[in-house]
């Protein structure tokens, strides 16, 4: 079958195999990797010419503590269904990416951030357990006290470790489904670092939408929106949540992101009526907004589209925010989906984590060839010479010298790894 990444970029030959079939005692031959919902961009949840092993299958939910939040569960239950069993009995994921279509295996493979990592780190640093399933070896439970090299090379593992079947995790608590937000304004880059070191203070949820066509002869440079928020005490009177139900219903022939509508897009978007108060607003509508448009990777077209997402350290992150900037604005291309967001000062939770401390700046690129890759050469020379790192989860091209100089530890990392699982992705960034 054929099998892209939500990018849809490549497009790949794999055998599918249910991974509740899995046993290490009648392997096919060829390499092994773990599938979910295909939500990871670019080629770590792909296997061109091996086999993938869907997981959600692995749908159950094995032991809930509503007194502790303590939640076991399989590898392929999604957000979506965990959000739905433990926000109405006062309990909430710890960290949430910004979709809930992904599987638990997911989240941990992927060591997913959000707009909390400065206050909560990644989804990593909140497993308790996990248990694996390899092929030398058989299922094994892997933590911080048994196990603990798996258990590091597992989360943030990008699923090279073996199967996830289950992953024991603590919730917090909340009191509502609702959220209380606000947004603000900024108009430059210096006033984007401001207010981030204010509200990060006060608030636990934070992001920034980046205006990435802004070159400073129409609208000044490094102007976007900035947006914060927390759990609700209490729900609003009267409060009722219809999430909206649009999709996009056919592939174009092109991609409908492009210069002029992009730039109207843009317009319209920074001088949207903001509420600079708190004011309430649904977990789902905020953490997940395009979760209310299915399939909008449709709107980039049949090529399909690129992310491209880095971190880059405290020291070197102003300078070099500034320059991939003004590199994006006059190559005129970009997204309308473009994030700014501080991570928190704590430590990697696994060998290959990519949230770390510093910024992380991330945008959707249409295909346009030859065009948008000698705009990613141009933004990588920026993320080397400050030295940071792309993330594995949205890559589809990175060199393998980029991924080493990003990640030391994969010498390590790759010796921890189970025998017969790989990806596309880990052939690419270490042949």
């Amino acid at each position: 079958m054929t099998t892209s990444g939500w990018n849809r970029i490549p497009r790949v030959e794999h055998a599918a195999h249910s991974a509740p079939a899995f046993r290490p005692d009648r392997l096919p031959d060829g390499p092994l990797l773990a599938h979910g919902m295909g939500r990871s961009y670019g080629d770590c949840c792909l296997n061109a010419g091996g086999h993938l092993l869907h997981t959600r299958g692995l749908d159950r939910f094995v032991e809930f503590d509503p007194a502790t939040g303590i939640l076991t569960t399989e590898a392929g239950v999604t957000l979506d269904e965990l959000l739905e069993l433990s926000v109405p009995r006062g309990w909430f994921p710890p960290v949430v990416p910004g979709t809930r279509f992904v599987t638990l295996g997911g989240a941990v493979a992927n060591d997913v951030h959000g707009k909390n990592h400065h206050v909560a780190g990644s989804f990593g640093a909140h497993v308790k357990r996990l248990t694996l399933h390899r092929s030398d070896a058989g299922r094994v439970e892997v933590s911080p006290e048994h196990n603990p090299r798996w258990f590091a090379a597992t989360i943030g593992g990008l699923g090279l470790t073996g199967l996830i079947e289950t992953v024991t995790l603590q919730l917090v608590p909340v009191s509502s489904a609702w959220m209380s937000v606000w947004s603000e304004r900024f108009h430059s880059l210096d006033d984007f670092w401001a207010l981030d070191a204010r509200a990060r203070r006060e608030w636990p949820y934070t992001v920034a939408w980046i205006d990435c066509l802004a070159d400073g002869r129409r609208h000044p440079p490094g102007r976007g929106i900035y947006s914060a928020g927390r759990h609700a005490v209490t729900p609003p009177p009267r409060a009722r949540f219809r999430e909206p139900r649009r999709r996009v219903p056919v592939d174009p022939p092109f991609s409908l992101v492009n210069g002029p509508g992009l730039r109207a897009f843009n317009e319209l978007y920074f001088h949207q009526p903001l509420r600079r108060s708190p004011h309430p607003a649904h977990h789902r509508g905020w953490l997940f907004p395009l979760d209310g448009i299915r399939d909008w990777n449709r709107i980039y077209g049949r090529r399909g589209f690129y992310q491209y997402q880095c971190v880059l350290p405290e020291r070197t992150a102003r300078d070099a925010v500034a320059e991939l900037l003004r590199q994006i604005a006059r190559s005129g291309q970009g997204s309308f989906l473009a994030v700014l967001k501080t991570f928190g000062r704590q430590s990697p939770a696994g060998m290959l984590s990519f949230p770390r401390p510093g910024t992380t700046l991330a945008l959707d690129f249409p295909d346009r060839g030859a065009a948008t890759h000698a705009l990613f050469e141009r933004l990588d020379r920026v993320v080397r010479e400050a030295h940071g790192a792309l993330y594995p989860a949205k890559d589809a091209r990175m060199s393998g010298a980029m991924f080493r100089a990003g990640f030391p530890e994969w010498i390590e990392f790759a010796k921890l790894t189970d025998p017969q699982f790989s990806s596309s992705f880990w052939r690419r960034v270490t042949a």
